[in-house]
């Protein structure tokens, strides 16, 4: 079953095609999960195993052609990808080379392959080389024609965004049901999953989060089996999925009544993201949101990144940070994601999820309140 109409899978094609057409490329070579999503709504987990490789051949002109294990035949023969080509991998020696040598063959070069930030190829380097000498082409990068292509959302997209983040929002509403004094944090982090996944999300690959007196230490680690105390802020930020889009957003409670800390820290990340509100229209750049935001929360040069692009992947493309000139267009889907320090070694961070229109951006994350939110 296919995430969207065909028309809207021809339509990406077509922008694709053009910038192709702009740079003079006669193929692009997709290897990655996200660029053959994208372009053929292959959504499956089976990515996780990382024994086969996948192949996608975009013409200058025409459909798609998909090179891919024979296991996967029946899943993208139920898209809108007609020539499917398939051989029993893995097959040590020539697993899919030959076959992706002649599709290659058939189209012409040169051949463009993604090279953007936050881009791999997908494949062994040994069989890359053979398939070089194969097709005695021409590769090199796309120019960020798939990069571009990515970025700015079609309406479709930004409704799987905005289901994917009120799923979330309606798993925040229930933190009472699962968080409080004496629960142990790995104990929540189990716990809101479950909550995200009766909410109607396919699947949670990302949780993160922290708890601690007036803020947290960290974001990326492991939940620990620490009790709640009170006293504590605790925040739980989610990369929840439906349909292959993300949420990405936070939220902070306070267990028991908040410090005085806590509370301004709070008040100040909520005043930071009502200037990235101001600051995200068409036109501006991804460092005039760094900069509103950073002006509130301190910091200058060291205050990092405040933010992302968001879509199939959790982060993808532009950056908030002050070295990021992208200029924001309508249908980009990006984060507001100030954080603070509360006391030495502690801080606080809050995440909202936008999308910019053709005047100011509309929330897709439920806007979380003035104040800290009390379990």
């Amino acid at each position: 079953m296919s995430l969207f109409p065909d028309a809207e899978y021809a339509a990406r094609l077509k922008v694709i095609q053009a910038g192709m057409a702009q740079h003079e490329l006669g193929a692009l070579l997709l290897t990655t999960e996200h660029d053959i999503l994208y372009l053929t709504g292959f959504l499956t987990r089976f990515w996780q195993s990382p024994t086969r490789p996948w192949y996608l051949v975009v013409p200058a002109r025409g459909k798609p052609v998909a090179v891919i294990p024979s296991i996967g035949a029946a899943l993208m023969g139920r898209g809108w990808i007609e020539d499917i080509r398939t051989w029993p991998a893995p097959v040590p020696g020539d697993d899919g080379v030959s076959l992706l040598a002649q599709a290659l063959k058939e189209v012409g070069g040169p051949v463009g392959i993604p090279s953007h930030l936050e881009t791999h190829l997908r494949m062994p380097l040994a069989d890359f080389e053979a398939l070089k000498a194969q097709t005695q082409m021409s590769f090199g990068p796309d120019h960020g024609i798939l990069a571009n292509a990515r970025a700015v959302k079609s309406e479709a997209e930004i409704a799987k965004i905005e289901t994917i983040c009120s799923v979330a929002g309606r798993a925040f509403a229930r933190m009472g049901e699962i968080a409080g004094e004496g629960v142990p944090l790995s104990t929540v982090f189990r716990n809101f999953q479950r909550l995200l996944l009766e909410e109607g999300a396919d699947w949670v690959p990302y949780l993160s989060g922290g708890a601690g007196p007036d803020g947290y230490d960290d974001v990326i680690s492991p939940a620990s089996d620490t009790p709640l105390k009170a006293g504590d802020v605790l925040m739980l930020d989610t990369g929840a999925m439906k349909d292959g889009y993300f949420c990405d957003y936070d939220r902070n409670f306070s267990v028991g009544q908040p410090s005085q800390e806590a509370a301004n820290a709070h008040s100040r990340l909520m005043e930071a993201v009502a200037a990235g509100l101001e600051t995200a229209r068409p036109g501006a750049c991804a460092s005039d949101l760094w900069r509103a935001m950073a002006d509130i929360v301190g910091g200058g040069e060291t205050t990092g990144r405040l933010g992302h692009a968001l879509g199939l992947q959790l982060t993808e493309g532009l950056s908030l940070i002050q070295a990021d000139e992208t200029e924001l267009k309508p249908g980009m889907v990006i984060t507001l994601e100030p954080g603070i320090e509360t006391v030495e070694g502690r801080m606080m961070v809050h995440e909202e999820n936008i999308v910019i229109t053709t005047g100011a951006p509309r929330l897709l994350s439920p806007l979380a309140g003035s104040e800290l939110t009390v379990i």
